[in-house]
Order: C-alpha cells, then structure tokens, then sequence
C-alpha cells in the first residue's frame, strides 16, 4: 500500500471472511450447550501460548524482521505454526508488517489508530481491500521457497487441521472451548499491538511514532507488548530490552538456540539500550510534524484577523486581503515578524513536546522545525486569505 487509504468503508467482496470472523465470535456461545471442562480450558490456555509463540517468533520476528535464523525445514514448521492461528498467510502477513514499520502512524500505515481511529486499527482493516493489500516484493528474501507460497496460498490449511485434530480426539467440548476460544482471544491479543499499544502505555525511546511499552499486553502476548522498544531497533529476537521487561518469546527462542533449532538471535547493542543511538532526518521531521499539528494555523491566522480588525477598525474583509497581499508581496520580512509574533513560543514547544515524546538530544532541533513547519502553514493560508471576518 502505498497511498493513503481512500475510504474506511468495508469491502463487499469481505463478507465471506466476516462472516468467518463473526461465526468463530457467535461459536464462542456453543459452549452453553457443549458445556465447559477443566480440559477445555487447559486446551484452550496450550493453544493459546503455542499460536501466540507462532505469532511473535514466526510471523513476527523471524519472517518480519529475520532476527535470527532458522533451516528451511524450521522455518516451514514456524509459517505452519503462525498459520494455525488463522492470521493469514506468513508472507502476507510479513509484508504487511513490514510496511507497518516503514509508514509507521503516517496515513501509508494501513492500521494506525492516529489517522484512521481505534477500531478501524483494532479490526476494521481486516475488511478493508486497499488497507489488506500486500506488497509481496516486500518479502523477496522468503517468497523464493515454493513450499511458503504454497503454504501463503492455501494460509487456511494450518488452522483448519488443527480445529479438526482437536475435533476428532476431544469432540464438541473441546473444539469449542479448546479451539474456538483461543482462537478468537488470540486474536483480539494480536490486534491490540496494532490499536492498544500505539495509544496506552510509556515512551522510552522517541520513534516518530506512536508506539508504547505496555507491561500487560507484553504478558499477553509474550513479549510483543514492549512495542517501544521494538520500533526503536526491530532487528532484535529480544524485545523486552530491561531485566524486569518480560519476554516470554525471546527465552523461548534462547531455548531453541540451545538445541540446534535456531541460531544467531540478534540482541539490542548497548548504544541502542541507553537511547544515544541519532535519530535519523525522517524520524526527527516526523516528530516535527507531529508537534506542529498539535496547533491549528487557523486559529493563529483567526486570530491575526481580530488584531488587525480591532487596531482598523471599519476596514472590510477586503481591506483584510489587500492588507496581506502587500505584505506578501512588498514586506514579507516584516509579514514573517508579524507571523512568528503569533506563533507558540520555543519553551512552549519544548514543554509540549517533553509531555508527548520520549526525551532525545535533538529535541531543541525538532522544536525548531515544528515552529518552522507552523510559521509555513499560517503563510500559506495568508496567501489565500480567508474569507471569515
């Protein structure tokens, strides 16, 4: 996806993976009827941690980000694994992934709840054709093995063998409980990362975007919830970067190393841990923006118009326009003074700008830029002068 979405609206051509969606939510129900068992929920707790490990260390940090290496023979295990929690196929879903993290909170990101709202990021994107659409030359360095296209066609496979193995040894009971159960909780888990996590939680690092360390979710789903510092350095197999930070996937996968299955796990080098890593041009322009949208250029233009009305008094609006347009045209110098004297101070900025962002060295250049961005945006607008008196 490389255009801003062009409509939230659900995709008709959806309404068989919706109605999929919707059953798994009313099936949850059945048991009323199939009835509840210790087993059921012991089932229903296994599958749950074994397909959210799929997730994080299958989908997530080996076809996503190659934070470590597997043989061929693993890393089909991994994408069968992921794929049994109905998530789609490992390649799309790395795809996707992968333009998360490029376009992370701008209007290219296909779920960010800063441009599209909580439930479109949370779930409604599922539905959505433009927002579902994956760029597969994103996951080149996987796509060349015929068995994960294969696998990433037929992405249904993994989960319908499961829900039928669990059918056929523990019958409705289980299914239902066992089966349907984890499914759709691990789901709405996976999920929160995407909506969540990029609202609640603590910034330890600035990323330009909006992703937050959350302790629970990083419980719920085994690690993934220290999103912060993930989207700080997304190479790493450890994401929980502190002692205290719980990373249920990564001891997992040291585990793993131990016997030969995985090799190479990729940890946080110490400039990244202690945050003195520079931040790059795009992530301090984005903070920029960010920090300038947060003052609306028409209420400071709104406002330059009462100044100018009280101090001449009985002009008109168009006394207004050829005011500016002079200005624009012969006094610009002094039209720049006139505008930064309405604009937000720099300690205004800065304050504003320590309460929202995890604290950087180039925080004084990024409220610089912000104050730039805002003086630019109330020019524009004086340059076709609003019509409002």
């Amino acid at each position: 996806m490389d255009a801003p979405l062009k409509s939230r609206k659900f995709d008709p051509a959806s309404w068989p993976m919706m109605m999929l969606f919707a059953g798994f939510h009313l099936a949850c129900f059945a048991a009323i009827w199939t009835g509840v068992h210790w087993s059921g929920i012991a089932l229903c707790i296994a599958l749950y941690v074994m397909r959210m490990f799929g997730v994080t260390a299958g989908y997530h940090r080996y076809f996503s980000h190659k934070a470590y290496k597997a043989g061929r023979g693993f890393q089909f295990v991994l994408a069968w694994l992921a794929q049994s929690s109905l998530q789609s196929g490992a390649l799309w879903w790395a795809a996707k992934h992968r333009d998360h993290h490029r376009y992370s909170d701008s209007e290219l990101d296909a779920h960010s709840p800063r441009h599209y709202g909580f439930w479109f990021s949370h779930v409604g994107w599922i539905f959505n054709r433009q927002a579902q659409a994956a760029d597969y030359e994103r996951i080149g360095d996987f796509s060349k093995y015929p068995e994960l296209r294969w696998l990433d066609k037929y992405h249904w496979v993994p989960g319908a063998t499961l829900g039928l193995a669990v059918w056929l040894v523990g019958g409705w009971s289980l299914l239902v409980v066992g089966f349907v159960w984890s499914t759709v909780l691990l789901w709405h888990a996976t999920f929160c990362i995407n909506s969540l996590v990029h609202v609640f939680g603590r910034q330890r690092y600035l990323t330009g975007d909006d992703s937050r360390n959350n302790w629970l979710f990083a419980l719920l789903s085994l690690g993934e919830g220290w999103h912060n510092n993930h989207h700080y350095y997304m190479a790493s197999a450890r994401q929980g970067f502190r002692w205290w930070e719980v990373d249920i996937t990564y001891y997992a996968l040291c585990g793993l190393e131990r016997i030969g299955l995985v090799s190479e796990l990729r940890d946080p080098p110490a400039h990244v841990l202690d945050g003195s890593r520079t931040a790059s041009a795009e992530i301090k322009e984005r903070i920029a923006q960010a920090l300038a949208h947060r003052f609306c250029p028409d209420r400071i233009v709104a406002r330059m118009q009462k100044r100018w009305a009280e101090l001449n008094r009985g002009r008109t609006v168009a006394d207004w326009r050829r005011h500016w347009s002079e200005q624009l045209a012969t006094r610009r110098e002094q039209l720049m003074q006139n505008v930064h004297a309405e604009l937000p101070s720099l300690d205004q900025l800065y304050r504003h700008a320590r309460r929202r962002f995890a604290r950087t060295p180039a925080m004084e250049e990024i409220v610089a830029r912000a104050r730039e961005l805002i003086a630019q945006s109330v020019i524009a607008r004086l340059e076709t002068v609003p019509a409002h008196a």
